[in-house]
């Protein structure tokens, strides 16, 4: 399964570049490109990814800056025209950094270790988010549940009915849109009506899921996907 990542640079010229490069490689999927920072602070928090490439100089918000606005950053290669701000990023755990203008050699290497990151570490991904939080909305009321401790969310039509380890809630909001709330967050839609947290499945099959004492049905065209996640 590919790398999810966005592009954050102020410099048209140097987001094609990359995109190009992105594109050519075919190992990682280009989500966006955000020439403003602040607009790619709201995307990685509405809709989080694997891995950003991240301009140094840019308005309004320095990448080191943005960096540490991030409560739990994806991993980052740094792009710069200036190799004196390299060691400040890998200060902040930067995966690489890019020296511009960048050849096609050196951006598969940064790539390749950040693929290996995620090969040996399979759950980081998760483990960025285990106290992240969400607020869903009952009769104009804000309830807060922590992502790891919510068991499963299932769909009624209109409404989802979200089932967690201190109780449940029933929501005006569809299933799908949960699912973009959730996607990267160690949560897999497992059929039309379900979508599980990965770490508390105990057993399954080839046509159902166990969770929390529950059973889950696997949709067939969701079978392949979480085959594949839960073999990991």
């Amino acid at each position: 399964m590919k790398l999810t990542c966005y592009i954050i640079d102020d410099e048209p010229l140097a987001t094609e570049v990359i995109a190009s490069y992105i594109v050519a490689t075919e190992l990682i999927e280009l989500k966006g490109i955000f020439l403003n920072p602040l607009k790619a602070f709201q995307a990685i928090h509405d809709d989080p990814v694997d891995l950003i490439f991240l301009d140094i100089q840019m308005p309004k918000i320095s990448g080191l800056d943005f960096i540490k606005s991030l409560k739990n950053p994806p991993a980052v290669i740094l792009t710069t025209a200036y190799r004196e701000f390299a060691l400040q990023g890998f200060e902040l755990d930067v995966v690489d950094y890019l020296l511009k203008p960048i050849p096609f050699e050196r951006f598969l290497k940064a790539v390749d270790k950040v693929q290996r990151l995620t090969k040996d570490y399979p759950l980081l991904a998760q483990d960025r988010f285990q106290d992240e939080f969400l607020y869903f909305q009952k009769d104009k009321v804000n309830y807060k549940f922590v992502l790891k401790d919510i068991i499963f969310i299932e769909s009624q039509r209109d409404y989802s009915r979200i089932i967690s380890k201190d109780g449940e809630i029933k929501i005006l909001q569809k299933i799908s849109e949960l699912e973009g709330k959730l996607k990267n967050k160690g949560f897999l839609r497992v059929h039309r009506s379900y979508i599980v947290n990965l770490d508390l499945v105990d057993r399954w099959c080839s046509f159902e899921l166990g969770i929390n004492g529950r059973n889950i049905p696997i949709g067939r065209s969701y079978y392949k996907m979480v085959a594949e996640k839960l073999n990991r």
